[in-house]
């Protein structure tokens, strides 16, 4: 008996800047998350873009809190190439900085001081 299965495309439920916040803040050293698949310089211009505004405006407070934890040492950014203008945009945690106790909600009301 000859069983077909049909690959059905994942389905991706966008990526809020919340999820990226918490997941930061509990994720081990090496994990590793995908919080955009497409092209970020694109996805996030109101120009050209194949999103809707509220979700291009997500993926921009997303884009924009990836690289604060990036520039604050919690993850690193890394891109994985698929094809031409598709990739995998990916955030690998980093070991929690040990020198001092500092919470991630006390980084982020800092931040909006």
């Amino acid at each position: 008996m000859n069983v077909i299965a049909s690959r059905f495309p994942a389905v991706r439920i966008p990526l809020t800047e919340i999820d990226l916040c918490g997941w930061v803040g509990q994720a081990a050293p090496g994990d590793i998350l995908e919080y955009h698949r497409g092209f970020l310089a694109l996805d996030t211009m109101s120009q050209g873009t194949r999103l809707a505004e509220r979700e291009r405006a997500e993926l921009a407070r997303v884009a924009r809190r990836a690289w604060w934890a990036a520039e604050c040492g919690l993850i690193h950014l890394v891109q994985r190439r698929h094809r031409t203008n598709d990739y995998s945009y990916l955030a690998i945690a980093r070991p929690k900085p040990r020198r001092t106790a500092v919470s991630l909600s006390s980084l982020l009301l800092a931040e909006a001081a």
